[in-house]
C-alpha cells in the first residue's frame, strides 16, 4: 500500500514528542534539541550509559563554573569521561 508523503515525518515528530514527554516525566532536564542530539548519537553507536555520564559531568562542570570554589577537578574528569565514549 502507498504511504502518504509526510507520514514518516509526522510519525517521527510524534515519536519525538512522546520521547520528550518521557524525558520530562523522568525529570532529565533535557530540551527537545538536546534530546534529539542524544538520540542521534545513540543511533550512531554511542554507548547510552557513557553519554549519560558525560551529560552528568557537564552539568557538574557547569555548576563548578558558576560556583568556582566548589570543585574544579570535575572539568578534568569530564575530559576523561568524554574520551571513554570512543573506547
Amino acid at each position: 500500500p502507498a504511504t502518504p508523503i509526510g507520514l514518516g515525518r509526522r510519525t517521527a515528530a510524534s515519536g519525538s514528542h512522546v520521547l520528550l514527554e518521557i524525558s520530562r516525566i523522568l525529570n532529565t532536564g533535557l530540551d527537545m534539541e538536546t534530546l534529539s542530539i542524544c538520540v542521534r548519537l545513540c543511533e550512531q553507536g554511542i554507548n547510552p550509559e557513557a553519554l549519560s555520564s558525560v551529560i552528568k559531568e557537564l552539568r557538574k562542570a557547569t555548576e563548578a563554573l558558576q560556583f568556582p570554589f566548589t570543585s574544579i577537578s570535575s572539568i578534568g574528569s569530564l575530559f576523561f569521561t568524554f574520551k571513554s565514549l570512543h573506547n
